[in-house]
């Protein structure tokens, strides 16, 4: 394929989770929430995770913002949902990698739709909008660790 298509391919992803986000609402019952904002552009990001016995249960997430940052949360919440937070975290780290530039690859982890942000890392003012969702999620794992 070649890189014409699959950089239409990949904003063609990324207007999909923006247009028909996915674990967009609220969780039901016992669970978290973490409130973060990137100032500089104005996107907002209420995302509320329900863990049990070290799994994302659940993952949902609310806000406002630019397609970039709203398609990342939507990505980021269907990537993690299932998966122990260890996992969770890692997908993290790879996905910040990701944002710098570096070719990134593990065998245990499929970032699928996630992927289609990797060009995010062309523009460094739009990394931050990327990665609100993945610091959100960060943040309340470790404040879940420290409770």
């Amino acid at each position: 394929m070649s890189f014409n298509n699959l950089d239409t391919l990949y904003r063609q992803v990324i207007m999909d989770h923006y247009k028909n986000p996915r674990n967009r609402g609220a969780i039901e019952g016992d669970h978290m929430t973490v409130d973060m904002n990137n100032p500089t552009c104005g996107d907002r990001i209420q995302l509320q995770l329900q863990v049990e016995d070290g799994v994302v249960k659940d993952a949902k997430f609310d806000g406002e913002g630019c397609s970039i940052s709203l398609s990342s949360a939507s990505m980021m919440t269907q990537a993690i949902k299932g998966k122990p937070v260890d996992d969770a975290l890692k997908m993290s780290e790879i996905f910040s990698e990701l944002m710098q530039g570096n070719d990134v690859e593990d065998d245990n982890i499929d970032l699928g739709d996630i992927e289609a942000l990797q060009g995010v890392s062309k523009f460094p003012a739009r990394i931050k909008c990327a990665t609100l969702a993945w610091k959100a999620m960060e943040k309340g794992v470790d404040e879940e660790k420290q409770d």
